[in-house]
């Protein structure tokens, strides 16, 4: 019986994680929304599993609730971190959150009511209400500490192990979920008096269950750079008010979008146009080339020369790369001193030769007020190799760019 439970264990395992990347995968297809929501009903059935819901595998009694749904909860919003950003996380937690103290605060009201029989032999159990809702109130305010927690430790492992993600996942979820352990169970044996079995059990699953989650994200994450699985960015919706407000929508784009300082496309435009160029290039069979660029030293410019000499160094810098672009490319303010190229019908070693180009020109054109030359370090990536989506071939370029700074700057780094 406990090898049956385990392997009903891994049925159930596979069957959610399938489901929520399934639904964060599809998010901008059917909204992120789905995702969140998804994740809220399952809140209530972990936590009452977590409770009351146990049974025997080889190493230990184990409660599903736990060391599948929870563990696996916590392993795919460190994904939604990755595939979007920590303001996206803090939102279904603070509606889980919000959720439970309102399921606390209304079962004292209803405490007052006078209830009749109406159903033979059912009697509501306010108490048992009550109970889950204090429970959920400690696991999800749990859940906000272990989301932050797991957040910052993935980012810190990013020195050390930036390209391999899965070991990332892996030691993320292993430490977290102790950390999670120690205080649901702290909980679990105040209130229903759990005994020290339930902890140990539950962290030897959970120990279990995080290389399985980090396994299967990690096979996720490296499928989805391949075209079997690019999914279009429109959102399913009304094409007739598509037609009747594109006009409006172009002529609003148009003259919004840019940078204020220095006339580059900002880093909204490019959230918006990103996907658009990868999907017209894929239509096309076309490649397509990113450049990330980053200024040299910028903060020394600033604070020995002040913030107005910075932004004309900026200003300069945009007019400077413009003169090397095509005109199907598009230059992008991505934040601070950092920009974008993207490069659609260019080809990789076209990219990094074009990059070159755009190095050369500046260390030759931009100078600060002092006459001292201002340098730059790009990353080049392009398609297939280094991915299929915008977001790839930007955390590819992001990692040759760190590679050019570490380098001694001013220089461009490709595959």
């Amino acid at each position: 019986m406990p090898n049956a439970n385990l392997m009903l264990f891994l049925g159930e395992a596979l069957v959610y994680v399938a489901a929520m990347i399934g639904l964060l995968h599809l998010r901008t297809r059917l909204g992120l929304g789905v995702f969140v929501a998804a994740l809220g009903v399952m809140h209530f059935i972990e936590t009452y599993l977590a409770a009351v819901f146990y049974v025997q595998l080889p190493f230990g009694v184990i409660s599903p609730g736990s060391a599948v749904f929870f563990s696996g909860k916590l392993m795919v919003i460190l994904l939604l971190y990755v595939k979007e950003d920590a303001a996206t996380v803090r939102q279904p937690i603070y509606g889980l959150l919000a959720g439970n103290f309102l399921i606390v605060a209304l079962s004292l009201l209803l405490r007052q009511h006078d209830t009749v029989a109406i159903v033979q032999n059912r009697v509501a159990d306010i108490a048992f209400i009550d109970e889950m809702g204090w429970l959920m109130v400690w696991g999800t305010t749990l859940l906000y500490f272990d989301a932050i927690i797991i957040i910052l430790l993935y980012e810190r492992l990013g020195r050390w192990f930036r390209r391999f993600v899965t070991i990332r996942f892996m030691i993320c979820g292993a430490a977290v979920l102790t950390f999670d352990q120690v205080g649901f169970y702290t909980a679990l044996h105040y209130i229903n008096g759990a005994p020290f079995d339930v902890f140990w059990g539950g962290w030897m699953a959970k120990m279990l269950a995080a290389p399985f989650y980090a396994l299967a994200i990690g096979f996720y994450l490296n499928a989805s750079r391949h075209t079997f699985l690019a999914i279009s960015d429109r959102p399913l919706g009304d094409v007739f008010n598509d037609l009747t407000f594109r006009e409006r929508y172009e002529d609003l784009l148009s003259r919004s979008g840019h940078d204020a300082l220095t006339g580059a496309l900002d880093r909204g435009r490019f959230e918006s146009e990103g996907q658009q160029v990868m999907r017209e290039a894929a239509a096309k069979d076309a490649p397509v080339s990113l450049l990330l660029i980053d200024v040299d030293r910028f903060k020394s410019v600033n604070d020995a020369l002040g913030h107005v000499e910075g932004d004309r160094v900026l200003k300069k810098l945009v007019e400077t790369v413009r003169d090397q672009l095509r005109p199907v490319d598009r230059l992008f303010r991505y934040g601070g001193e950092e920009f974008v190229v993207l490069c659609p019908g260019l080809a990789y070693a076209d990219a990094h030769a074009r990059a070159e180009d755009i190095r050369l020109a500046v260390s030759k054109r931009v100078t600060t007020s002092t006459g001292l030359p201002v340098t730059i370090s790009i990353g080049v990536s392009a398609t297939l190799a280094d991915g299929t989506d915008v977001r790839a071939l930007l955390s590819e370029a992001d990692v040759r760019l760190y590679a050019a700074k570490s380098a001694g700057r001013n220089r461009v780094v490709g595959r």
